[in-house]
Formats: structure tokens, C-alpha cells, sequence
């Protein structure tokens, strides 16, 4: 970008509306506060022809970082860490909340209410100086950066709190029913291991996680000599079970945040081949995150072992898994799950610790 003082009104005009909708439009495809700040440093260098950035956001004494992301030509630094500040720039720009400009130099204050990060940037010493415009700019951009930011912070603490009440849910559920009858620890990470090999984006992620955690909320009102029988099911008991993805979807409708995870939790037990339960869908019928959480759920069955099934070793579950993909599970999502299960940590389900008793 030059800024020259050559620049006509249009001219700087133009720069300043592009790069707001640059902006914008980085605000607006993330959802993840970490990868905003590291992609904004970058973007920040692009707009004035910097090649060096560095982003910090404070924690709320205004002494320590929370996050820092330093850009400097290609190389890229970030720390996550909570870490003193130690820079007499950045220290002087929080005491006094005012911006500096000098030469190859810009830095200002990210202020809302209070202050709550820094920016600066710098230019190689043969590049033109930074001048009013500039600051202009970086001014103008950080007022919608302060609001993305803080709009993330707010989302990333409503998600701590819902995440916060699906484990109270989920505790309550293994505290009612016994241990030998739940899922291992290790499921959750099993569930978005295969999500993640699939390269399914964020959000879908996110639902799985939360429904990996619930999928089994609708048995709470299950009675428990129905939950605990070890001999077969009577008809009618088998039907009781079989209601519990309906009962979870039910219980779980009226929360707005989980409308995501209703399907999931609705159809993990459709099979690919169209004979599961409820609704009997079939291959894309079903969704997919329920496809992925149909085999994880079932190799942790197989693997961890439940009352009334014998435990198989690792290598006899993949076999069955690889077995029945095409009819009872998702082919694309097999394949996956192969990739990922050699690394699983398989003393992980078979360290006497996790041997469940059988009753």
C-alpha cells in the first residue's frame, strides 16, 4: 500500500473502505478468537506493507498477556500462555492508552471499556513512513476489530457455560446409572478424532462433541432394571430402549444452543442400510454427524465391553467394523475411522483400571 502524500482524497478513500471490508470479511469466516487474532496480524501487515506485528490481548490486571501473536516477515510467533508484560512500548502504550507514531513505527491501544490489547506494527527502514492516514486507517479497522473480538470472547464464554451444563447433564446420567453400563472417558476424543480425519468444518466438530456427551441423555427416565439386564430384552423392553434417541431429542428440543445436535442424538442408531432405529433412514438420509457417532459408539461397545456382550480385543472389533461398512455403517466414515484408530492408545481400553465388572 502506498501512502504517499501524493495520494488523492479518492484514492485514499478506496484504500480505507478495502480495507474495512477486508476486515469485515475476516470477522465474518471466524469463529475461533485464537485464529482470529493470528490471521488479523497477518491481514494487518498485507494493509500497510508492515513486516512485522505483533497482537496482544491483556488479561483484566492489564500486567500479563492472555494471547500474543507476533508476525515478523514470514515467521510467525504465538503464545497462548499467560505471560507478564515485559516490553517498555507496549507498557507505556497501556499506562497512557494513547497510539505512538514514529517513523517505521505504529502502535495504539484496542480499547472498549477498558483496554484490552495492543497493536503494532512496523515497516522496513527503506519503506515510506507511516503517516496520518495510516494511523487513520489501523484506527478505523480496530473499531470493528474490537467489536469482533469481544463478540468472540462473549461466545467463547456462552460455549464454556453450555459445555459446562452438557457435562452436568452427562454426570448426572452416569450417576444414575451404573459405570459398567456407560461409555469409557475416551469416547468424546474418539467421536471428533474421526470428525476431524473427515475434515468436517468447526461447527459440525462442535456438535459432536456435544452430542458424543448426550447421545444417551433420553435414558435417564429409562427404568434401571431395564438399563442393568444382562439376559435378553423382552419385546416390549427392547421397544423402551429403542424410544431413548426420541427421548433425548425431546428432553434436549426447548435448549436453542443444542438445536445442532438434535439430529445427532435423534438418529445414531439409523443404520447405513436402512434397518436401524427410529425412523429407518439410510445413507444420506442419515445425518452425518449420527454416521460418525453410529461407529464410534459401536467399536466402544465392542472394545470397552458392556454387561450383556462380551469384550472383543482391538483387532476383532476393526474387523467387524470393516465387516459390516456398506450396511449397518457409513463406508466414508469406516475409512476414516481406520485411519485414525492405529493411533488410538489401545491400553487405554484395556488396562485392568478400565475393565469394567460384570454383574
Amino acid at each position: 500500500m502506498n501512502t504517499k502524500n501524493y495520494l488523492t482524497p479518492t484514492k485514499k478513500y478506496k484504500i480505507l473502505i478495502s480495507s474495512i471490508h477486508s476486515v469485515y470479511r475476516l470477522l465474518n469466516s471466524t469463529f475461533e478468537l485464537h485464529d482470529l487474532i493470528i490471521r488479523l496480524a497477518k491481514l494487518t501487515c498485507q494493509i500497510f506493507n508492515a513486516r512485522y506485528c505483533v497482537l496482544v490481548l491483556l488479561d483484566s490486571t492489564k500486567q500479563y498477556s492472555l494471547f500474543r501473536c507476533t508476525i515478523s516477515g514470514r515467521k510467525r510467533f504465538v503464545g497462548d500462555k499467560k505471560t507478564k508484560i515485559s516490553s517498555r512500548l507496549e507498557r507505556r502504550i497501556i499506562r497512557t492508552l494513547g497510539s505512538i507514531r514514529c517513523d517505521n513505527l505504529l502502535a495504539t491501544p484496542l480499547i472498549s471499556e477498558d483496554v484490552m490489547g495492543v497493536i503494532i506494527i512496523k515497516r522496513d527502514k527503506e519503506a515510506p513512513d507511516f503517516d496520518k492516514f495510516d494511523a487513520q486507517i489501523l484506527t478505523t479497522m480496530l473499531e470493528q476489530v474490537i467489536i469482533g473480538i469481544k463478540n468472540l470472547q462473549l461466545y467463547e464464554e456462552q460455549q464454556r457455560i453450555v459445555l459446562g451444563s452438557i457435562k452436568a447433564l452427562s454426570t448426572f446420567l452416569d450417576i444414575r446409572v451404573p459405570q459398567e453400563y456407560t461409555h469409557s472417558p475416551y469416547f468424546s476424543r474418539l467421536v471428533m478424532s474421526i470428525a476431524h480425519q473427515m475434515r468436517l468444518d468447526e461447527k459440525q466438530v462442535e456438535s459432536l462433541k456435544y452430542a458424543s456427551l448426550l447421545h444417551d441423555a433420553g435414558k435417564i427416565d429409562i427404568p434401571l432394571s431395564i438399563l442393568t439386564k444382562t439376559s435378553k430384552l423382552t419385546p416390549n423392553e427392547f421397544r423402551i430402549i429403542k424410544s431413548h434417541p426420541v427421548r433425548g431429542a425431546q428432553l434436549l428440543r426447548p435448549l436453542q444452543v443444542l438445536r445442532p445436535v438434535i439430529p445427532i442424538i435423534m438418529h445414531h442408531h439409523e443404520r447405513y442400510d436402512g434397518t436401524g432405529y427410529p425412523s429407518r433412514l439410510k445413507k444420506n438420509q442419515i445425518p452425518q454427524g449420527a454416521r460418525v457417532m453410529t461407529v464410534a459408539d459401536a467399536f466402544e461397545a465392542m472394545v470397552y465391553g458392556r454387561p450383556y456382550r462380551e469384550r472383543m480385543d482391538i483387532s476383532s472389533a476393526i474387523k467387524e467394523i470393516k465387516k459390516k461398512s456398506g450396511t449397518q455403517f457409513d463406508p466414508k466414515v469406516v475409512e476414516a475411522f481406520l485411519k485414525i484408530v492405529k493411533k488410538i492408545k489401545t491400553k487405554q481400553y484395556l488396562s485392568p483400571e478400565n475393565i469394567k465388572p460384570k454383574k
